[in-house]
């Protein structure tokens, strides 16, 4: 008869799931822009805030659009004609009016694909028809390495 003194053994329990859903790996403290606003405000913040777009806005918070500093050349390729140092355009002009957007539901992997799909950088994120945060190719890329040892 053989006898084991290793004592009690205690499974090692498995890492819990973490969330691969969009709502749980975006960005919620959104830059916005409303329609009325100078193309020199927005590059000035873009600048300042070190980020290539954002939502624009209406006054109830809707979602009516989207800038990026792709946007923002067509203001300034019209001063460099018209020799202007401004850029007065406004945000309404030069927005992407036909956005995709994304439910916070969705999981990063139908995320990632949309992205490698679409070749976009960014999507706003709504629900109920309300913007609640803005997933980006890179919230997508430093969420994977955090799940890489877990169950998914």
């Amino acid at each position: 008869m053989v006898k084991s003194f290793q004592g009690v053994r205690v499974a090692t329990p498995k890492k819990n799931n973490l969330p691969v859903l969009v709502k749980d790996h975006m960005s919620t403290n959104l830059v916005t822009f409303m329609e009325n606003e100078t193309i020199d405000h927005v590059l000035e913040v873009l600048t300042k805030r070190k980020i290539s777009g954002a939502p624009v806005v209406d006054r109830d918070g809707r979602l009516i659009g989207i800038i990026s500093e792709v946007d923002c050349l067509k203001e300034i390729i019209k001063g460099k004609y018209s020799n202007t140092p401004k850029f007065v355009g406004s945000v309404g002009e030069h927005m992407t009016k036909d956005v995709i957007t994304l439910s916070p539901e969705m999981t990063l992997f139908d995320a990632a694909q949309k992205f490698l799909d679409l070749k976009i950088r960014r999507f706003p994120v709504l629900s109920d028809g309300k913007l609640i945060g803005q997933i980006s190719l890179s919230d997508v890329i430093r969420a994977f390495p955090k799940l890489k040892e877990t169950t998914w």
